[in-house]
């Protein structure tokens, strides 16, 4: 059995460097316990590469995109807000840059250099970490907690910070095992989800693959009724919806059924139908000899013309030949386009997990167990999730902020 640390935190990832940080600065002996071979390799790809670690606005507006419990995070984020994020990392010797939507990047476009300054302020406070290890369970006897690894090494501390993240992304190493440690002293887990995924379709979307649609509003229709709707940039591929609104649109799904669901484009939300009909009206009688398949290029990016031909049924007539019918039918697809919803796609798909340790037993002050002492849970692991736009990493720091600061003992 090794020395008995002040703080053992489980997980390298964004809150587990963190939350390693405080406790160290707080002068707890600590050590970070990670399964991959490197420190953040979550935080590598996270921006495409370039780590949105934070979105540059009010606490509110975070609290607005956070889809899953933000009223937990109140106190969290007036703890450690966006702008302290940014002063710490500045502090620390990174400069910073605010792009669109507020999304704050390093200014290398370097996700690398906002682990190596994570890890520079580890070795600044003497945080030790110790690389793939594969933790297999956790017991808490009187007032320590035995970690054990997948090699019969035994960890021991008098207080524990599990910060293992969700389980999307597995190429990047994401397991059950903080849920499983959570079971294991009584938590409740809700069952994780996908989230800021990909939205499957039933219908053949092979030939848009790659179709980008800028200025459009994407709805959800659930079977219920229930609807949600974004407005902007979407991506076709082989068999999903995917791009900002659909990622979006998809974490706020998620938590309901899907059967018999709806995907609905309005390729022109700027105008209603009767606007649409008065200009068709207009254009059909001045370019009456165009053909409808001609046309319909002047409406639709070249790649759905076709695709949307087809679904309007009709032949390859002249305007001139249209009916006030026809004309109608073919407003109505433009407002209303559908595809039936398969899934949701797969949770390693998802940028981020929604579900995990049932945040109801959590203290919002502290992110301490309600039901262990000493117990502490951060980051993705808790059912905490929001949009893009740098929000989850804010959620992943402000935890780790509360439970790094505020240790007992």
């Amino acid at each position: 059995m090794s020395e008995i640390y002040d703080c053992i935190v489980i997980g390298g990832g964004a809150s587990g460097m963190m939350a390693s940080i405080f406790s160290a600065k707080n002068g707890y002996k600590t050590l970070v316990l990670e399964h991959n071979e490197k420190l953040g390799k979550k935080l590598y790809i996270t921006g495409k590469g370039r780590c949105n670690l934070t979105n540059n606005s009010s606490i509110e507006n975070h609290l607005e995109n956070i889809v899953t419990n933000s009223k937990f995070m109140y106190t969290a984020l007036n703890a450690f807000s966006p702008k302290m994020v940014m002063e710490f990392f500045t502090d620390a010797g990174l400069k910073l840059k605010t792009e669109r939507g507020n999304r704050v990047f390093p200014q290398s476009d370097k996700s690398s250099d906002v682990i190596n300054t994570l890890i520079d302020q580890m070795y600044n406070f003497s945080v030790k970490y110790q690389l793939n290890c594969e933790i297999q369970r956790v017991e808490k006897i009187n007032n320590i907690f035995y970690i054990y690894d997948k090699n019969n090494v035994i960890y021991t501390t008098y207080r524990l910070i599990v910060a293992t993240g969700g389980l999307s992304y597995s190429g990047t190493g994401a397991t059950k095992i903080g849920y499983d440690i959570a079971r294991n002293f009584g938590h409740n887990i809700i069952r994780p989800k996908s989230a800021l995924c990909p939205i499957l379709l039933k219908e053949h979307t092979v030939a848009l693959n790659g179709l980008s649609l800028k200025n459009v509003r994407l709805t959800i229709v659930l079977n219920n009724g229930k609807e949600f709707s974004e407005f902007g940039e979407m991506l076709f591929t082989y068999t999903a919806l995917s791009g900002p609104i659909a990622l979006e649109l998809s974490s706020k799904i998620n938590k309901y059924s899907l059967n018999n669901a709806i995907a609905r484009i309005d390729f022109k939300p700027a105008l209603s139908m009767e606007e649409l009909d008065i200009k068709f009206q207009k254009e059909f009688k001045s370019f009456a000899k165009k053909d409808l398949r001609t046309y319909l290029k002047t409406l639709l990016p070249n790649k759905f013309c076709e695709y949307f031909f087809i679904r309007t049924g009709l032949k390859n007539i002249k305007l001139a030949d249209l009916t006030k019918e026809n004309r109608l039918h073919i407003i109505n697809l433009l407002k209303k386009f559908d595809f039936s919803i398969k899934s949701l796609d797969n949770i390693n798909v998802g940028i981020v997990t929604s579900g995990g340790v049932d945040v109801k037993e959590i203290n919002s002050k502290t992110c301490e167990s309600k039901l262990v002492s000493n117990l502490y849970f951060v980051g993705e692991v808790l059912d905490i999730d929001a949009l893009t736009g740098g929000y989850n990493l804010q959620i992943a720091w402000s935890t780790a902020y509360l439970a790094g600061n505020n240790l007992k003992g």
